[in-house]
């Protein structure tokens, strides 16, 4: 049976996801019209478990398509069976016991209808209704572009596909998994690749480094030991193997020259970590000594919020030449990644 589902994912990574997303579904699927930059539709026929596998996704949800003017419509005997019955479908893919609680998110999440609608839902299956996100997230909407329809969107996992089951040690503007994979994803990865992650903060990059394939060498470096420490937990709660972690300035690496074909770094913004003044001093340094240890022709994927700064530096040091520039929109806020290439 051919199913609509709807991946959510970064405003300005459709194309990256989409790729991802059709090698995954095959002739068993078809990805639909845009019609909102962080969605994706599609209509797939395999089993559903097998997009639990997407990396470059914040979620993905199963939609439920009804023919009815308002929401007090889905409390119908009809209506709410279908929806029962897909619930209990999606949350066997867990398991039942991963869901303790539900959420429904919609405009007008607290009428008197969608308030019945949780109570009712809470009911059936045993669930808790939860202030915020729940194990079960539902999203209710008008169906998009259509006249008396409305959509139920059931998130296929407990939790959000980005929220990495490895994640056992957390930092203060940690990286997006979904939007590191991405990122990967720029650089072209291959077996032969040695691979450097400057400011490796927790390790996601490092992570999701390997989770797209071997390498020939994996260093992550960071000036703080405490971010090495979270990485080293991470890494080992990941089970994989071969990451080298250094406590090294990025602007003085105990690297060779010309030693790296692939750098990342998710770069301070400034907000979270880090501030603007310290970034005017870091950012040219950093980006003048991951010149020096990168071979000729070595890509280069940068994620940063200072737009204004870092156009300054590349207009000036031109032993980096920019491929690719995609601005993504990522928690309010709109940083840029660059894609960089080592000049020869």
């Amino acid at each position: 049976m051919t199913t609509l589902y709807e991946a959510e994912i970064a405003d300005g990574l459709a194309v990256i996801s989409a790729n991802e997303l059709q090698a995954l579904i095959g002739s068993e699927g078809s990805i639909q019209k845009q019609r909102r930059s962080n969605e994706i539709p599609f209509t797939y026929s395999g089993d559903s478990r097998h997009l639990l596998q997407l990396r470059t996704v914040f979620a993905v949800y199963a939609v439920l398509r009804f023919p009815i003017p308002r929401p007090k419509a889905l409390l119908g005997h009809q209506y709410f069976q279908q929806m029962i019955s897909r619930i209990r479908d999606v949350m066997s893919l867990a398991g039942t016991d991963s869901y303790q609680s539900l959420h429904i998110s919609a405009a007008g999440s607290d009428s008197s209808v969608m308030n019945r609608i949780k109570t009712e839902l809470s009911q059936a299956l045993n669930l808790a209704i939860a202030a915020d996100e729940g194990d079960l997230l539902l999203r209710i909407r008008p169906t998009p572009k259509a006249k008396n329809n409305w959509d139920v969107l059931i998130r296929l996992s407990p939790r959000p596909l980005a929220t990495r089951s490895w994640r056992v040690c957390n930092m203060e503007g940690a990286m997006n998994a979904a939007v590191a994979n991405a990122m990967i994803r720029m650089t072209k990865p291959t077996p032969q690749d040695t691979f450097l992650n400057i400011a490796c903060g927790s390790g996601t990059i490092l992570i999701e480094r390997l989770a797209s394939g071997s390498a020939q060498q994996i260093i992550g470096c960071d000036i703080r030991p405490d971010a090495l420490s979270c990485a080293a937990a991470n890494i080992h709660a990941s089970a994989y193997q071969g990451i080298q972690l250094l406590h090294a300035d990025a602007a003085t690496l105990p690297l060779p020259d010309n030693s790296m074909d692939v750098l990342c770094a998710d770069l301070p913004f400034g907000q979270l970590v880090g501030t603007h003044q310290e970034n005017e001093w870091l950012y040219p340094a950093l980006m003048t000594e991951a010149a020096r240890v990168a071979r000729p022709n070595a890509r280069f994927v940068i994620i940063t919020h200072e737009v204004r700064l870092m156009d300054g530096i590349l207009d000036v040091l031109k032993s980096w030449r920019v491929r690719e520039i995609q601005m993504i929109t990522l928690g309010g806020l709109h940083p840029r990644i660059y894609v960089l290439e080592r000049s020869s």
